[in-house]
């Protein structure tokens, strides 16, 4: 056992075996899918200057205030290592002139992520996140579209998930809302827990989101901020819910809905499968781009927490075993070893995976370990074989045997797994 000094630090993980297996499979799926929906893939630093998250998340949040991890280089800057991944991509839209593009311009990220948080099922300090970012126009189909787009990644991993949906509106509606929301609230201030107390004045609507039973009851009869949306607002969720009725996808309307993130407005969405927590959610941020310094630039998108994706999937008994069969490949004698690095190559062009244990010269030993390792086939290559130009194929199984040509056994094996 590693010496306690050296153990991975408090809320990270090693991801090996079956766990990066679902790994793999969440990263595979949701980039094909925003290639599909045209997605561009885009990598920004796991490290930001700090301003940059106080500005864009927003100074009263707990992500700012409670959880990022920051720190100063021996140059001076204050830095933090990204605790979402929206202000980044924003940061580099404008930094690198994308708004001279065609727009909307539409980017895919996955990685990394890390807030100081307390430790528990699917939630780390180092957690990973796979997202998608529409930025430059302003229309409901994108919203639609961006949820349409994250259902049809939970679809092809096959779980069944829904989204809760709301409005947040705008500032023609929203800051009325609030005002209203705390005239309701205020009676029973000194009730809301400590937390719900300290968001009173400067970030109302985050009680609503709070998860404190008594904070709940308080909150059951407030105001719903979709009643007092202005007609714009308004008419922009209404085509958004009809286009998503349009599209079959599933949804229920949360009036409590908030989101934990100053920039959004009008829409806001969650992804939940079954009765867990939140898989990922998001929204619509078009003030967000002008606040960091870029020009008036509508836009939307939404993360999904790979560490919750793989927890609803093992629930749902998702198989993410690799569905080919497995071959191995035998050699005896240094003339079969030359030989076998050729049919690796020939093998790796038509994307065959080939086991092998070139370390192992007896033939008991390397059967031995292509039983242990689950091979339905071995190929046996030794000295004879190479001059004759030929292999033999063993099915493990059964122990039925076939000498085959080493220029046909590529195609053989093939047809076989």
């Amino acid at each position: 056992m590693a010496d306690q000094e050296f153990q991975k630090p408090t809320g990270t993980q090693d991801i090996f075996d079956k766990k990066q297996r679902y790994f793999n499979k969440i990263y595979e799926v949701s980039r094909d899918i925003a290639y599909q929906y045209n997605f561009e893939t885009i990598e920004t630093p796991i490290m930001e200057k700090e301003a940059l998250f106080k500005r864009s998340v927003g100074e009263s949040t707990d992500i700012v205030q409670k959880e990022m991890y920051v720190f100063e280089t021996k140059g001076g800057d204050r830095l933090a290592l990204r605790p979402e991944g929206t202000a980044p991509i924003v940061r580099s839209y404008i930094e690198n002139d994308f708004y001279k593009k065609p727009q909307p311009v539409k980017f895919y990220y996955c990685g990394p992520f890390f807030r100081y948080e307390r430790p528990q099922k699917g939630r780390y300090r180092q957690f990973h996140q796979f997202g998608l970012e529409v930025l430059g126009k302003d229309s409901p189909a994108l919203d639609s579209q961006l949820i349409r787009a994250f259902y049809q990644t939970f679809e092809e991993l096959g779980l069944e998930v829904t989204f809760k949906v709301n409005s947040l509106g705008d500032d023609s509606c929203r800051p009325d809302y609030k005002e209203q929301l705390k005239e309701s609230l205020e009676p029973d201030l000194e009730d809301l827990c400590k937390n719900c107390q300290e968001r009173f004045e400067n970030n109302p609507l985050r009680i609503l989101d709070c998860k404190n039973e008594e904070c709940q009851e308080i909150t059951e009869n407030v105001p719903q901020i979709v009643d007092h949306l202005c007609k714009s607002c308004k008419k922009k969720f209404k085509s958004v819910l009809e286009l998503l009725d349009e599209m079959e996808i599933p949804y229920e309307l949360d009036p409590f809905l908030v989101r934990g993130l100053d920039y959004y407005t009008n829409t806001v969405f969650e992804i939940f499968a079954g009765k867990g927590p939140a898989l990922g959610g998001g929204g619509r941020y078009d003030k967000l781009v002008e606040l960091l310094g870029g020009r008036e630039t509508p836009a939307c998108g939404g993360a999904v927490g790979v560490e919750r994706t793989v927890d609803a999937m093992r629930e749902a008994d998702i198989d993410v075993t690799e569905k080919r069969k497995k071959v191995f490949l035998a050699q005896l004698g240094n003339s079969a070893k030359k030989k076998a690095f050729e049919l690796f190559e020939d093998f790796r062009k038509e994307g065959i995976p080939v086991y092998e244990s070139m370390g192992r010269d007896s033939l008991k030993s390397q059967m031995a370990r292509a039983d242990k390792l689950g091979a339905e086939y071995t190929l046996i290559l030794g000295r004879q074989e190479c001059i004759k130009g030929q292999i033999i194929i063993r099915e493990m199984k059964s122990g039925k045997q076939e000498t085959v040509p080493l220029d046909k056994v590529v195609k053989k094996i093939k047809k076989k797994i």
